[in-house]
């Protein structure tokens, strides 16, 4: 069965640090780009940062740049989203999805699968 599931969510305060994971089963996340996006309340989601073999990380809100980080680790078939120094205006859902091949994506009707989304709550 083919799964991507996050974890690693929470609640955290202004300034804080939290890692996502995302762990995928039933294929091989090296053959694919890890895009993160996340959907604040009352917005639309919204594409944060992808990493792929071709691209590395290529980042899509200027805002996070300096304080988010993505990585692959293909041994242990999990993605991973670090994001420091967090701001109230982080909050939403953070969902991680996957295109198979080498070239990042931003558009969610590219991504061949989905994790269920974790929350991220950043508290002032």
């Amino acid at each position: 069965e083919v799964q991507l599931v996050e974890s690693g969510g929470g609640l955290v305060q202004s300034g804080g640090s939290l890692r996502l994971s995302c762990a995928a089963s039933g294929f091989s996340l090296d053959e694919y780009a890890v895009t993160w996006f996340r959907q604040a309340p009352g917005k639309e989601r919204e594409a944060v940062l992808c990493v792929a073999r071709v691209h590395g990380d290529v980042y899509y809100i200027d805002s996070v740049k300096g304080r988010f980080t993505i990585s692959k680790d293909n041994a242990k078939n999990t993605a991973y989203l670090q994001m420091t120094n967090l701001k109230p205006e982080d909050t939403a859902v953070y969902t991680c999805a996957v295109i198979w091949g080498e070239y990042c994506s931003r558009y969610d009707y590219n991504m061949n699968y989905w994790g269920q989304g974790t929350q991220v709550t950043v508290s002032s």
